[in-house]
């Protein structure tokens, strides 16, 4: 990457990568099209291949962009000593919050990125995938087992949560709306309801289990 791109105003900048981001979320890198990237930032194709020459050089770039700001959004929020998942769930929710009101597809960028599998980019972005995937991790390993039960297997728990949180990124990014407070406040109330659940499932399990005796 040409170093003079962030000789750019701000504004410039966040234009370029935040429809770059946009394309690369929504379409994977190799459906992904410069032609469009440039159209929705305004710039000429030329001036993209000046500052990222390929755009497998851009994925890189933003994989690394994404990566950076996320670690230091959610470093900066996390309480150490908050070991409950759902507590820290929400923590890491609002940093993301935080993030998309810059660059709304940060988040969606990096969950496609975990996913990417193309070759022709595949081993460049692999060191991010391990620290986006190890840092996620980590911060599960981090979480006491509060919310859960020996009936219930976190592994699923989690998915459970990331696919519901997900769905509403989705959505909230198909409205093009950028009430940021509402869209937090949803999330923070799905995950409430899914700790209820989480809490009251042996409970519920074990009444199940009873009935049918």
């Amino acid at each position: 990457m040409n170093q003079k791109f962030f000789d750019l105003k701000k504004e410039k900048q966040d234009r370029i990568i935040n429809a770059a981001m946009k394309h690369f979320y929504l379409q994977g890198f190799k459906r992904a099209s410069t032609d469009d990237i440039v159209k929705d930032a305004n710039i000429s194709k030329g001036l993209l291949f000046h500052y990222f020459v390929s755009k497998k050089g851009l994925y890189q770039f933003l994989c690394d962009y994404a990566l950076r700001h996320y670690f230091l959004e959610v470093k900066s929020v996390i309480e150490i000593n908050r070991k409950d998942y759902f507590a820290i769930k929400k923590q890491m929710e609002f940093a993301k919050m935080q993030l998309m009101k810059t660059y709304p597809y940060l988040p969606g960028l990096l969950e496609q990125m975990k996913m990417e599998k193309d070759p022709l980019v595949f081993e460049e972005i692999r060191s991010f995938q391990e620290a986006y995937i190890d840092f996620l991790e980590e911060i599960a390993r981090t979480c006491k087992k509060k919310v859960y039960e020996t009936h219930i297997d976190e592994e699923k728990l989690r998915n459970i949560v990331d696919i519901t949180l997900e769905g509403i990124y989705q959505e909230f990014m198909r409205q093009e709306s950028s009430d940021w407070d509402v869209f937090y406040g949803t999330l923070v109330e799905y995950l409430d309801m899914l700790c209820m659940m989480a809490v009251k499932a042996p409970s519920l399990q074990q009444k199940t289990l009873d009935s049918m005796n």
